[in-house]
């Protein structure tokens, strides 16, 4: 008699994107649903990041499911916070659903809270887990770049670009305010590549007396002047400074533009489409090889899987001043 078929048991993954939505999550989602299918798996997803998790709604994702996602904004699955997760009585609920559904590995997409959930969830007897660093704040330790960060570089910078033709032709000071909660990341990079004549991080403060010192100065004064300002996990912080320079400098007038969420939206960029592609497929590979508790990175230009940050320990900040050095040079 003929050997019987040994059935073998699918290998089940969930994706979920959690915390706030970043340009390039939906292609980093196409890339582990399509990447996973190819190497044998069963992909699941669920809405609204953990909050679906806990409500215990997963649906099945194929690869027409992520047919002509690559190119959009936001996240196809949508995102979202959970405070409800935090609770280790849920955890031990959503963890015991995972097991009855035969799910053994999960794939998260988002930011240090998101890396965080996914490592106790792991650490308490959880599925296997790999982290993608998705979020326009380029603030995770252990890696160079996270996706959606380049996006919204280049949205702010087109912003700033359309407010010099504005505060060139009126002779106004213009305060244009970055996000990036505590870190200066995307100040520096638009303030540089934008030709601001000052750029504000946390990490690296100046008084507005002595910034007012600097404005005034014979060889910075200009008929126009652009500072760009991080939120310092302090969003709208512009206007203070605003009206403090209006003091201190009376013969000009300031306006200020907050950027906010515009960074997150739009189409993402290549580098973000091919970030998250080679990420996504990452993970799956690291999966498959018995990885877990990691989350993939970019370190000196290489694609490397690297431990979850540790939850202890402060997200990863700006560490030297040579690009706010060199921007006081050239805006001068």
């Amino acid at each position: 008699m003929a050997a019987k078929k040994r059935q073998t048991i699918p290998k089940k993954i969930l994706i979920l994107t959690s915390g706030g939505d970043s340009p390039g999550m939906n292609a980093a989602i196409r890339a582990l649903v399509r990447s996973g299918h190819y190497h044998g798996f069963e992909t699941y997803a669920c809405h609204d990041g953990y909050h679906g998790l806990v409500n215990q709604k997963i649906f099945p994702m194929g690869p027409s499911n992520v047919a002509g996602c690559i190119q959009r904004g936001g996240t196809i699955i949508r995102s979202g916070r959970s405070k409800e997760f935090h609770k280790k009585e849920t955890r031990d609920r959503v963890r015991a659903f995972l097991k009855q559904e035969g799910i053994k590995y999960l794939v998260v997409i988002g930011g240090d809270g998101t890396c965080r959930g996914a490592t106790l969830l792991e650490k308490e007897g959880g599925p296997k887990t790999i982290g993608i660093p998705g979020t326009i704040d380029n603030d995770i330790a252990g890696t160079d770049y996270t996706i959606g960060y380049d996006t919204a570089r280049n949205t702010a910078i087109a912003a700033i670009d359309n407010i010099r033709d504005t505060a060139a032709s009126s002779g106004m000071y213009f305060l244009v305010e970055t996000m990036g909660r505590h870190s200066g990341f995307l100040a520096v990079d638009v303030g540089l590549a934008g030709g601001a004549e000052f750029i504000l991080t946390p990490e690296f403060p100046i008084t507005i007396p002595e910034l007012a010192k600097l404005i005034m100065a014979p060889c910075r004064e200009k008929q126009s002047l652009i500072i760009v300002v991080s939120e310092s996990d302090n969003p709208g912080r512009s206007f203070k400074i605003a009206d403090a320079l209006k003091l201190l400098t009376p013969k000009f007038d300031y306006r200020v533009c907050v950027l906010g969420h515009i960074q997150r939206g739009g189409s993402p960029t290549v580098m973000d489409r091919i970030a998250a592609s080679i990420m996504g497929d990452m993970a799956i590979k690291g999966l498959l090889a018995g990885k877990s508790k990691c989350m993939t990175a970019m370190q000196n230009g290489k694609y490397l899987l690297v431990p979850f940050p540790d939850p202890n320990k402060p997200s990863r900040r700006l560490n030297n001043e040579h690009l706010l050095k060199l921007n006081s040079i050239l805006a001068t």
